[in-house]
């Protein structure tokens, strides 16, 4: 199971999502220039120390960690691996229209000037791109089990 290269890829996206579940995304500037808040998958925290919920940003992290360490031992089901490693990048494509969404609105509703990106938000996107690796690997096993059948 391990020793297959699908696995560490599998691997380093529960790593990586599992870290994005808790590092900052970005922080809204107010208008004065002076006073941010962070925005977390979890929250906003805003300067007067309230909160602003943003737990769906938090579920879409926590479902496609836990799917793409439950893909890890499916290995002897390729076919299903295929299908769940495509399904987490799509989920992974919805957590960055539901970023965006909430930036839009939170941005109007609470009165921010601006938006800056942080390095964090760039996680799930390292995370798709092993995540068509190991669709590629994992393809790759099937096509030769298939030709390893055939000439048996």
């Amino acid at each position: 199971m391990i020793q297959r290269i699908q696995t560490v890829y599998l691997l380093v996206v529960t790593i990586i999502l599992a870290l994005a579940m808790f590092l900052p995304i970005g922080q809204f500037v107010a208008l004065d220039g002076i006073t941010t808040s962070v925005f977390k998958p979890l929250g906003i925290n805003l300067g007067d120390g309230s909160t602003h919920s943003t737990w769906g940003l938090f579920v879409l992290l926590l479902l496609s960690t836990l799917i793409a360490f439950i893909t890890i031992f499916f290995f002897r089901k390729r076919m299903l691996q295929v299908r769940m490693t495509i399904f987490n990048s799509l989920l992974l494509l919805g957590y960055y229209i539901a970023v965006a969404v909430f930036v839009f609105m939170l941005k109007d509703e609470l009165a921010f000037s601006s938006f800056q990106l942080r390095w964090a938000l760039c996680l799930p996107a390292i995370a798709i791109i092993l995540n068509y690796l190991a669709f590629r690997a994992i393809y790759r096993d099937e096509l030769l089990v298939k030709a390893a059948d055939r000439l048996r």
